[in-house]
């Protein structure tokens, strides 16, 4: 995790392939339409084994945005080649959120220990006229690479 990165932008050098942005009032429903819109987004972008772990870390993100922020959000994702995603969400709250201490016994404050373990790299970038966004990238894992053909075995 990196919390209060400046930028995230190293990770879309290149203009992205696809790009996808909603506007969520700061009620419940929203996570379900934030939801809605990376599932749609993602399996026409083709990474439909990204959409899972996506969709889980813009719940989480979301509904602490609700929750706390108590605005609207703005929510952006952006995809490139390759399988990548990085998801941006806007909210005007000054607050900062912070990964709680693991406890067993809670019943929430799961939410960015959830987001920390699905995304590579996540963090909050401040602005100058208020607000923050916190981001995150998921990538598809490297293939496996298969062992090469033609080594002769060893012969005992």
């Amino acid at each position: 995790m990196s919390l209060h990165h400046n930028s995230s932008a190293a990770y879309l050098d290149a203009v992205p392939e696809y790009a996808a942005e909603c506007l969520l009032s700061a009620a419940p429903s929203s996570v379900r339409d934030a939801r809605s819109m990376v599932r749609r987004e993602l399996s026409l972008w083709g990474v439909d084994d990204l959409i899972d772990d996506c969709v889980l870390v813009v719940s989480e993100l979301v509904t602490n945005a609700v929750k706390h922020g108590g605005a609207a959000c703005a929510l952006r994702i952006r995809g490139g080649g390759g399988g990548l995603v990085h998801g941006e969400l806007f909210d005007p709250g000054a607050g900062a959120p912070r990964v709680c201490a693991r406890d067993m016994e809670a019943t929430g404050g799961r939410g960015l220990q959830i987001v920390d373990a699905l995304a590579d790299d996540w963090g909050v970038t401040h602005s100058s006229s208020g607000g923050k966004t916190v981001w995150f990238v998921l990538s598809l894992p490297e293939p496996v690479r298969p062992h090469p053909t033609g080594i002769p075995a060893l012969r005992l």
